[in-house]
């Protein structure tokens, strides 16, 4: 079971190596014509989290998912972090905005429009963390279609939104992270 655990995500990562690869050399190419302008916004849910509280702090699978999320994007260059001001939602953004050198901006669940508006005015790579009724729907405000909210179960999608002056592209990626017990 491990070895089939360990392929799959040998593989995972072979897929999200080869996709970021065609993505930075879209990138090299759009800059070396300075036009279109390209940037990618990474949308996702907050990891696991307790049940005990309003404002409950990740498990030990969802801080193990944080840094997963963190190995993920590691040869993603960002210029921002945004997160909800909760705790999960924070601690899910925390150790991509650490090895980054970045600080985690906050914004409201309750503006998603405003936040979409701003996205795609700031044109920056980002890595927004929010929470299953809000990420979907801001991925979809993103590119003009209507993404709803998805199940509390699930916490392995993260959305690529990649944009150019003249096309938006929402890709969504399943990962396969498995939480191993500490």
């Amino acid at each position: 079971m491990a070895r089939k655990t360990n392929h799959t995500a040998i593989r995972t990562r072979v897929i999200f190596a080869a996709m970021l690869l065609f993505m930075v050399g879209i990138r090299m190419n759009a800059d070396a014509q300075e036009s279109p302008e390209l940037f990618t916004i990474y949308l996702v849910r907050h990891a696991e989290k307790q049940t005990d509280s309003n404002d409950p702090p990740l498990t030990s699978c969802g801080i193990q998912r944080s840094e997963s999320l963190n190995d993920f994007l590691e040869a993603v260059p960002l210029d921002v972090v945004y997160s909800t001001d909760y705790k999960r939602t924070q601690s899910t953004a925390a150790p991509t905005a650490r090895a980054q050198g970045l600080s985690i901006q906050g914004y409201s669940t309750q503006a998603l429009d405003e936040m979409a508006e701003q996205l795609l005015r700031n044109e920056q790579d980002a890595l927004v963390v929010g929470h299953s009724n809000t990420t979907g729907v801001l991925a979809g405000l993103l590119v003009g279609e209507e993404i709803g909210a998805f199940d509390e179960s699930i916490y392995n999608r993260i959305y690529q939104v990649v944009i150019s002056k003249d096309d938006k592209r929402l890709h969504v990626f399943h990962t396969a992270f498995d939480c191993a017990e500490r």
